[in-house]
């Protein structure tokens, strides 16, 4: 703690803080000193206090002060995320209660609109330290040309490695029922908790109750905050996640309130769907994906729903788009389109619906609104592995796995892909192979470089070993976009070729659809 900065000075500065920014009426003061006194241990103030002669000092520096108070008194641990868990205690006590906050979000909605307190809502994660800027800002980002339009690149930096002190007190938790609770990171059960080793403190965490086709569901911000207002939006109940009619009927349910959003769902099956599977939840946010702005390759009708504009889109994934006023004939179409590719096979590209038992084909929804019209990108999903591939045939093969080995889940499948902290090291590193005029030399095999030889070989080859730096710096740049858009083409099912294409239309007219000739 620096010798300037005081327990008290520290906490007053906090109390200072919440007031500027709107976390704590004036009024409140007070109780609110009181409540982080308690969090102490302390019964009264160990020197003056008063918010007249406080002086505000950056929001870190008077956690990090009082963090480090704690850990001296003895009342936690003294790791980074025994600290961190702490000030997210101290910041829930300047945090407005959930009833306080779901009162605020709907006069603000009723005054000034959805958007505005969406707007202000974020505002209050910011504010309160549930999104943390700071850290956010340190991931790299950057647009990248593919044959499919401009990919979306980030490295995730924000997220610390683990530390041996976190990773040895999660030995010491042994109760079975202690682990269990909150049975995941999206149940209910996290607005308020406290945390242990190894999950997350949410005291910082609000929730909005809404309604999602009969259903109770909740709405929250993402505290990794991946795009503006990125949002989730869960069910109540933990209970896995599903794919049906119901599902797009939430999607459209949720627009109706939230008509500024993007919505989508991960797919509701392993290898396919996303890193959650056990709790139903949405994804989304205030945000144009590269997806959205996929060209057209042909069009398609249905003589049920003859409102309904069909696109398909020129998308490494294979994608089609349902556009029209009528929500309801979208949904009816959209369900027609799912329960017959969940029952479809087409064994000349690899596509089979189902193993014995074991089911393979699913969907990936992503909704928005276009002014008076709704559409609903559904991208059609397979997660059959083979002999060859056995970690999913439509699934970044096995040469794509020094880059992206994990699934790819909804918002890679609109674009934007959310790499590893790691790789910017590993990139970093490489880049002298570019760059320091000799000879490229292979890595010893337990390298954690030695994955990416191949690569590196190939583009030594390619451009040479005497690169100036920026140059070196955006040849990896592309050449690894390149591989994010090979992980999107093995991930598609039916192939952005002759083949693939006609693939594509066949099962459209199984379903009964009237397919435009390719536009190419």
């Amino acid at each position: 703690m620096s010798d300037s900065i005081t327990p008290l000075s520290a906490l007053e500065s906090l109390l200072l803080y919440a007031v500027r920014v709107g976390l704590l009426p004036p009024e409140d003061v007070n109780y609110a000193r009181n409540a982080l006194l308690d969090a102490f241990g302390l019964s009264a103030p160990t020197d003056g206090y008063g918010l007249d002669d406080a002086k505000e000092i950056p929001l870190s520096e008077a956690l990090d002060a009082l963090n480090a108070y704690a850990a001296e008194r003895g009342l936690i641990g003294d790791s980074p995320s025994a600290r961190e868990r702490f000030g997210v205690k101290l910041m829930g006590l300047l945090t407005p209660s959930p009833e306080a906050f779901r009162n605020r979000f709907e006069t603000i909605e009723r005054i000034s609109g959805i958007d505005s307190a969406c707007a202000w809502f974020n505002q209050l994660c910011v504010t309160n330290g549930y999104i943390n800027e700071i850290a956010i800002a340190k991931n790299e980002r950057y647009f990248a040309p593919s044959p499919y339009g401009a990919l979306e690149i980030t490295i995730n930096l924000s997220k610390p490695e683990k530390d041996p002190r976190d990773i040895a007190a999660l030995a010491d938790i042994d109760s079975a029922r202690e682990t269990e609770y909150p049975a995941c990171m999206l149940c209910l059960e996290n607005e308020g908790y406290a945390g242990r080793p190894g999950f997350p403190a949410r005291q910082t965490l609000r929730t909005l109750p809404i309604e999602l086709d009969g259903e109770r569901w909740r709405f929250q911000f993402s505290p990794y905050r991946y795009f503006p207002e990125h949002c989730i939006v869960f069910a109540e109940t933990h209970s896995p996640m599903r794919i049906d009619v119901s599902t797009f009927r939430k999607l459209f349910d949720f627009l109706d309130r939230f008509p500024h959003y993007v919505i989508g769902s991960n797919a509701d099956l392993p290898i396919v769907g996303g890193s959650v599977l056990n709790h139903n939840h949405f994804q989304g946010g205030k945000y144009i994906f590269p997806m959205e702005k996929a060209d057209v390759f042909a069009r398609a009708t249905h003589p049920m729903y003859p409102r309904v504009r069909v696109s398909m889109l020129r998308w490494p994934m294979t994608a089609l788009r349902l556009t029209g006023e009528d929500r309801q004939s979208i949904v009816g179409m959209a369900e027609l389109i799912r329960t017959a590719w969940n029952k479809y096979s087409d064994p000349s590209l690899g596509v089979l619906a189902r193993t014995n038992s074991i089911l393979h084909n699913t969907v990936t929804p992503i909704a928005r609104r276009l002014k008076n019209e709704y559409a609903l990108d559904l991208v059609l999903r397979n997660n059959r592995a083979t002999q060859e591939h056995p970690l999913g045939l439509f699934h970044p093969h096995s040469e794509l796995h020094h880059i992206k080995k994990e699934n790819i889940g909804l918002i890679e499948v609109m674009g934007m892909f959310i790499l590893p902290g790691r790789l910017m090291t590993e990139l970093n590193a490489l880049r002298f192979a570019l760059t320091d005029g000799k000879c490229f030399a292979r890595h010893e095999a337990d390298d954690p470089l030695a994955k990416h030889d191949e690569w590196i070989s190939s583009l030594v080859k390619r451009y040479g070993c005497d690169q100036p730096s920026d140059s070196a710096e955006r040849i990896l740049r592309d050449a690894l976009a390149e591989k994010c858009v090979r992980v999107l083409e093995d991930a598609g099912v039916f192939k952005q070729d002759g083949s693939g294409r006609n693939g594509f239309v066949r099962f459209l007219e199984s379903v009964g659809f009237v397919t435009a000739q390719s536009k190419s």
